[in-house]
Order: C-alpha cells, then structure tokens, then sequence
C-alpha cells in the first residue's frame, strides 16, 4: 500500500489525532493530502517526531528500519521478545549503551546514571513483566497504535512498514551499522574482486554483490579469526559501530594479514568509511548479537524510586511557597520602582545589583535571580527610564498587583512554565569565558519548556512522591532516549529546585495546584483555600521596631515598606523605622499626623512614644529648607539655619553663595544639593519653579516598555477548533486535486493563423457560447504551440482560460496568439 493512499484512507479522527500531535505538519496547512503525506516524510519532521517517543516505542522504529521492507507483526513481536526476555533473564545485561547507541550525541554522564537506575528498576519489577507475555502484546499494541497515529508506521498487521523518511533519518539504528552493500559503496571496484576472491571464491557477481552474498552469513569468517580480533568485534556489537584505526583504507589480503585489525578487513568484516574510520557491516553486527536487535528492553517506564510525602503536608507547604514566591516579586518590583538598578551595556543586570537585590530580598542570589526572569518574562519589569535604561516595573504591574494571592501565582507560574529563559545559568561563564548575567539575552535555550514539561510529568506520575534525582533523570531517559544529553540533565536539575521555590513541588512532590496548573484545570480555586490568611495589623515595640505576626494584607505591606525597613524575616517579619524611613513617607507626600495615624489603625499595641517622637521630629524638620534650581538654590525663613549651614566646613564643597538673608544659591544641581544637605543632618525638600513642594513619588516610576509576549500552547499542541479546520480543509482541497482533469494532447499539424481582429472576436465569440477553441501561442523563445483553452474573460490584453492541454489556469497575452481555430 502506498504512503499518500494510507493516509488518504485515514478517518477524520484519526488526520485530527495526527496533525495534533505534529503540529509542524500543518504550518502552514498543506493544500491536499498529499502535500501532507510529503511533508509528514521531510527529515526536520521525521526527527521532531522521533524525539518525542518513549524507549520501547523507539525500539519499534528501530526494529523495524533494520528489516527489509514490510515486517509481519508476528515476526515483530519475535524480535521484541527477544530484548524482553533478555531483560528478565540478565536484568544487568540490558546495557545503557544500548540506548545511546539509537540517540545521537546522548551524554555519556546521563547514559551511566540512566543504566544504573534502569538496574534497580528491572530488579524490582522486570521478572513479572517478562513472565507476562499478554502484557508485552499490549505494549506492542498500544505502541504501534501510536507509531500509526503519528504517521511512522503503515499498513496492515501482516506488512508493517516504516513511512517514507523514517530510514534515512535513523543513523546507526538500535546501535547497528549500514548494511554491507552501503558500507563497501565507496570501495574501489577492483579491491571488492579481490576480498571477495578471498572469502567467496567462485562465487558468480560483481565483488560487490559476492562480498554482500558471504556476509549474510558471517559465522565462518567470524570463527575464523583469531581471539584479539572477535574481541574486537565484540566491542562494536552493541554500537556504537563505528571505531577509529589508523590507515584504515590500506589494502590487505588474507594471506598478508598481520595485525587484528588487518584480519578483520580482510574478511570484510570491518568496512573503512574513512581514512581513519571503520565501520561493522549490519549483517556482521546482526550475528554478534544472536539475532537480536536489542540486548534489552523495558517495555513499561522504569519506577519511580524516593520518599513518599504526606500529601495535605505537601500542598500545604507548597502553596506557602507560592505565596512567598509572589510577595518576593512583589517586592522586587516595589523597591525597583524606587531606586531601578541600570541596564547594562551589553543588556541584563549588573552584578553589584544583583547582589543588593539578593540583599534586599533577603534570598539567596539563585531564587533571586529566578524572582527577577519570572517578572520579567511575566511583563512585570522591562528596560526604560531614559537613554542609558533603567529596570523599572511595568504599567501591567499596577494590574497585576490589585488581582488575588492565588491568581497572581497563576500568572506567574504559568509564565516560569512556558518561559524559554534558564534562571538557574546566572552566574556561570559562556563559551567566551563571559559571565551571564540575569536578563541577558544569552540565557535563552529553546528546549527549557519541554524540559520543564517532562519533568512535571515525571512527577504527576506518581502522586505524593518525591522523587530523587537519578530516579527523575532515569525516566526521563526512558520517555525521551533521543533528548539525552549534559545540557538535558542540567535544566532537569534547574526544573526540579526551581518548581519548589515556585510552589509547583511541596517536600519534592507536586502539589494539587501544580498539577491544576500542567493538567489545564482550576489551580487558582485549588490554591486559594491554602494560602495563609493575610494580617491587617503589626506590633509595635518601644525599640521602633514592628513585628508583622503573619503575612500583610498587600496595601499594608506597601505602606510598612515604605515607611521602615525590613530588619529580619522568617515566621514574623521585623520593621525598623528610622528617620531615613520616615524621611522616605514624608517626601513621597505623607504628612507627620497621617502616619501617626495609619500607624494606630493598624498595631494592635499603643503607638510607643518614641516612635511618635520620630516622626513628630522628622517632620518639623523636614521641609523647613527648601531646594530650587539656580542651577540650585536654599531658600529658608530661618537665616539662622542658613547662617549654620555656610559655615559648616562639609559644605564648602557645594560653592554655596548668600543672595539675602534666607536664600543661598549654588552651582550644584538641585537633586545633588538636596542628597547632600540631608547627608549633613538637614531635612529638605526639593521645590518647582513655583515655589510649591515636590512630592517625590518614589513608589509610582514605571517604564512605557511593552511587556514581553508569552505563546501558551494547548495540552496537545493544537487547538482542536484549528485540527478539525485544518482536517476540512484537507479533505476539500484533496477532493478538488483528485478532481482535476488531467492534460489532453494537442491537435497536430499546423498550428492556427488569423489575422488579430478575426482571432479577438472569435475569441470573444467563444466565451459568450462557453466552448473550446484551439489556439495557437508563441512562448518567450518565439516558437509556436498548440493550445486547447476554455476562454473565460478577457482584459487588460490578456485572456485568462483553462489550458487543457496544461490542466491549468493560465493567463495569455494576446498579441502572442497566432490565430483561433474551433473544435
């Protein structure tokens, strides 16, 4: 059965299920089924698919691209078998390189914890499932119902075959090398007819052929060779086959074979594929092996091995977590709108911010650097602020902010998911011995989404579970052999720790939430009722000190971190007020007796006297100076007060000049007056040209950048409005290719001549009557055709028609056709 015919038999569901779960093939929407078919055949698409398969269903592909042609499903299920059996009977000799030897580049480092783990698993659990054999008939079942809903494999049960492409896009299947005749394709021709003088002699063919005919049945000249040399194929059997001698196109014969490996290319049993490379043929590898194209499968995923966890401790814990998580990045975004760290030359944040941040936030630099890229790819801060570029929180912050505890998590760990940014890369070097920095551009990796996206999955797996990281890199080699790989590994490793300072993981196990969030459902209903509830009120203690007992209501955590600082966190957070903290309301617009009393409304203690004295002080200090440009000038009613300040020593600095006797001018400009002035003890405010007081809205700076724009997928990868769009258009535009007639042949003889008026009414004639007519046409080179149209219209000095003879619409210009005749 044809490929493009196997498709075009597919039921509707079944195109839907396909193009679902390879959304690649309908970007854009072919315009037939076979268009569909070709592109479901195209390499890029071959190897996204592949990467998607599980070991045992990967081991399918390969079993079957090994064969040649259609395979029955009984013989399919014989060599299965045998790598199932095997596993059960020598749990130890299921090799992970087997494993690596299907999946290009894998790590050497993932492929070794990956065997290790798959040890303890088969231990557990593979007698059972080799002793089942109804079981491995499932496993078959279910995975060549997928490999057909994917489109990779084809035909009936009695003639299973691989889809177009799928062959070539398989390099070393199953760790077996090319078979002989591709292995010896670029051997000289004459030395083919000498190995095979040696090893088949007598034999009719071309070398070629003879040296292919003796090495689908290698036993003898494999017995034949001495123990080094079987050693040495022993050490390819399993793959990789490729190996590394030196001079390896070197011609030898049997009988001047010296070394091992001289024996072996003598026999053919060894094919040079380069000056310094080998390769073992298929046929040879095939016999090494007994027969078998796997040493051993897993037919099931391996379990999962770690600590179980109470489960209502688990999501307890984790949506106390999210909770912190969305007050970190709150207060990220409320202090950066206060003092912004600057943007970087080369883009991202500097590493002295970074490190007061970390500071500020009181987190380690890692879960800052994680607060900071989920609010920035969240839209909640971008680059602004002027020419050299300030990070400053957004306009969607302010929104952001006013919705509930339990939908800001969403948000936020909805954006962590889908991100394509690696947090967990700050600090280390790139290729050029550089430092990344967070929100360089330089942190992008493609595959952090999907990775992400598996590893949740490991662990929706097995609720209530936490499992350990050997057991989560262990299944993951199982669910995704050709994703293998140090990079793999290390964003597995960034998933796991950073899923738990998120809140997704509670203890290590995935909270209910988490597995709202990853499954489509509620997660902002299943972590509300979780959350701790927020406090409105603080203690006050007579060392200006509050205590915050519990979480603060949002507002009242703004205004508290506004007006002191935050001295000390953990089960209560301890604020310190001082005159700096006071100063800071003060010029943000509050006034002495509206913090005096916004302090009483919300401290379930009496406000201490001390505190009162504080900010009854500061506030009769502040403002008495006032700061306005000259470049800047000190305005106050009290001349004594003046009068203090020129003579201090620490203010020569400022080139201070007396104008009258309540106003100093200055050369310094107005904002570095002010600092100054308040580093020698004073308490003033800045004033416009008016004369009124400027209230500094320290809490309010936000950047005009649009936000970042975050593509959410579905579960599937496709919308099923789009997969059934998709599905019609296919079938109409398949029904109207299968529709069209095919090109009939031109009359012969001399092709028509008329003069151009008699060819433009007989023309027009023929498009009112909706008849054929015969035409003849001059091409670009000047020679001239037979045409058979079906006239539409005629305009601008061309007629549009159905060319019959073309099976198209085509478009001709007029002066080029030489004369109409009727048919």
């Amino acid at each position: 059965m044809e490929f493009t015919e196997w498709i075009r038999g597919r039921t509707d569901d079944q195109l839907r299920a396909l193009v679902s779960a390879r959304p690649e093939l309908i970007t854009p929407v072919p315009a037939h089924l076979e268009g569909l078919a070709s592109r479901a055949g195209s390499p890029s698409a071959i190897g996204r698919v592949l990467d998607r398969l599980d070991r045992f269903t990967l081991a399918v592909v390969e079993t079957l691209a090994v064969q040649c042609g259609p395979v029955p499903k009984k013989r399919l299920r014989e060599l299965i078998d045998a790598a199932l059996e095997t596993a059960e009977r020598d749990p130890a000799g299921t090799d992970a390189r087997a494993s690596a030897g299907a999946s290009a580049g894998a790590g050497a480092g993932a492929g070794a914890g990956a065997g290790a783990g798959a040890k303890r698993g088969r231990a557990n659990g593979s007698a059972e499932r080799g002793r089942t054999g109804g079981r491995a008939e499932q496993a078959l079942s279910a995975a060549l119902d997928r490999l057909r809903d994917l489109a990779l494999v084809y035909g009936p049960d009695d003639a299973l075959d691989l889809g177009p492409g799928v062959r070539k896009v398989l390099e070393d299947p199953a760790g077996l090398g090319p078979r002989a005749v591709d292995a010896f394709r670029h051997h000289p021709p004459e030395q083919l007819d000498e190995m095979a003088d040696d090893i088949a002699p007598g034999t009719p063919g071309t070398g070629k052929e003879r040296l292919a005919a003796a090495l689908a049945d290698p036993a003898a000249l494999v017995e034949s060779v001495s123990p080094e040399a079987r050693n040495a194929l022993d050490q390819l059997a399993w793959g990789p086959p490729a190996g590394r001698v030196p001079n390896a196109r070197r011609e030898v014969r049997l009988a001047s074979a010296r070394s091992p490996i001289e024996e072996l290319l003598a026999r053919g049993l060894l094919a040079a594929t380069g000056e310094e490379s080998v390769t073992l043929p298929r046929e040879v590898g095939f016999y090494l092996r007994g027969g078998r194209v796997h040493r051993g499968l897993l037919a099931v995923p391996p379990p999962l091995e770690g600590t179980q966890r109470d489960r209502e401790l688990a999501d307890r814990t984790a949506a106390g977590q999210a909770f912190s998580f969305v007050r970190s990045v709150e207060e990220l975004c409320e202090r950066w709108s206060i003092e912004p760290p600057g943007v970087l030359r080369t883009g991202g944040l500097g590493v002295r911010d970074m490190k007061r941040t970390a500071g500020e936030l009181d987190l380690p630099e890692w879960v800052t650097a994680l607060v900071v890229e989920v609010a920035h790819a969240a839209g909640l801060i971008a680059a602004g602020g002027g020419v050299d570029g300030e990070w400053l929180p957004t306009p969607g912050y302010d929104l952001w902010r006013v919705r509930g505890i339990a939908d800001r998590w969403v948000t936020l760990a909805a954006t962590w998911l889908h991100m394509d940014r690696v947090p967990g890369l700050v600090g280390e070097r790139d290729e050029r011995d550089r430092p990344l920095n967070a929100l360089h551009t330089d942190l992008r990796r493609a595959s952090a989404p999907s990775v992400r996206a598996a590893t949740l999955g490991v662990l929706a797996a097995a609720p209530g579970l936490a499992p350990s990281r050997d057991s989560v890199l262990e299944r993951l080699a199982w669910e995704q052999p050709r994703r293998r790989g140090p990079l793999r590994e290390q964003l597995t490793e960034f998933a796991l720790r950073e899923a738990e300072q998120v809140g997704m993981t509670g203890l290590g196990a995935l909270s209910g939430h988490g597995r709202a969030l990853i499954e489509g459902g509620e997660p902002a209903s299943v972590l509300a009722p979780l959350l701790p509830e927020p406090v409105d009120h603080v203690l006050l203690q007579a060392d200006l000190t509050a205590v915050a007992p519990g979480p603060l209501t949002s507002e009242l955590n703004r205004w508290m971190t506004l007006t002191a600082d935050v001295e000390s966190k953990g089960g209560a957070t301890v604020y310190r007020f001082s005159e700096g903290s006071v100063r800071r309301a003060l010029d943000a617009g509050h006034g002495a007796e509206e913090l005096l009393s916004m302090l009483a409304r919300h401290t379930a203690t009496p406000v201490p006297q001390a505190l009162s004295y504080l900010v009854s002080d500061v506030a009769r200090r502040h403002g008495r100076i006032r700061v306005g440009t000259a470049s800047a000038y000190i305005r106050c009613d009290d001349p004594a007060l003046l009068d203090q300040i020129t003579a201090d020593r620490r203010s020569a600095a400022l080139r201070l000049r007396r104008l009258a006797p309540t106003v100093i001018a200055s050369r310094s400009p107005r904002a570095a007056l002010v600092d100054s002035l308040r580093a020698m003890g004073y308490a003033p405010v800045a004033e416009s040209l008016d004369g009124d007081v400027i209230i500094s809205q320290l809490d309010s700076r936000r950047t005009e950048a649009a936000a970042p724009v975050r593509a959410v997928t579905s579960a599937n990868g496709v919308d099923p409005e789009v997969a059934a769009a998709a599905v019609r258009a296919l079938r109409a535009g398949d029904a109207a290719h299968l529709a069209r007639r095919e090109p009939v042949d031109a009359p012969g003889g001399q092709v028509p001549r008329s003069p151009a008026t008699a060819t433009i009414s007989a023309l027009q004639d023929a498009i009112k009557q909706g008849v054929r007519v015969w035409i003849g046409y001059l091409d670009s080179q000047g020679n001239a055709t037979s045409r058979i149209l079906e006239p539409a219209r005629m305009e601008g000095g061309y007629l549009t028609a159905y060319d019959e003879t073309r099976a198209a619409v085509h478009r001709f210009a007029l002066h080029r056709i030489t004369g109409v005749a009727g048919l």
